[in-house]
């Protein structure tokens, strides 16, 4: 059965939501899950590239954007809009839509920030899955780091 968690955040700085985003996709690598990132936009998509480069020193997390980098593409993509045609078990929306595309994946991780369009979203999108008989699960971390 398909699971979605809902992180819901304390903030909605976009620096901090971004390392939050890493965190997770940091765990799920070392997990050996294929990932993909749906942005918001390709603004927003790009940013995530730059700091899953920096986000820690000693961290390595191998990725590209949708439709770039190498073949076979590695275990991280991120992406506004196209889906990658590799398998992925793992998507992490960091948009306030959802890609249609995404029922193929396993488990969806909603990262929430603190602002009321960004929850009123996530109600919408909480609903489809819960009517899809998606296995639901809320978070709400205290702090976050960045």
């Amino acid at each position: 059965m398909p699971k979605a968690d809902f992180y819901i955040l304390p903030c909605a700085d976009e620096n901090k939501i971004l390392f939050f985003a890493c965190r997770l996709a940091e765990k799920a690598y070392q997990q050996q899950h294929r990932i993909y990132f749906h942005m918001q936009n390709t603004n927003h998509a790009h940013k995530l590239d730059e700091m899953l480069w920096t986000w820690r020193d000693e961290s390595f997390l191998p990725h590209n954007l949708v439709g770039e980098g190498p073949d076979p593409a590695p275990p991280i993509q991120i992406g506004a809009g196209m889906i990658p045609n590799t398998q992925r078990d793992i998507l992490i929306n960091l948009s306030q839509t959802l890609p249609e595309q995404y029922a193929q994946f396993a488990r969806i991780l909603e990262i929430i920030s603190s602002d009321e369009s960004s929850q009123n979203a996530a109600r919408e999108r909480y609903r489809i899955y819960r009517d899809q008989q998606y296995t639901l699960q809320t978070h709400k971390p205290d702090t976050i780091e960045a």
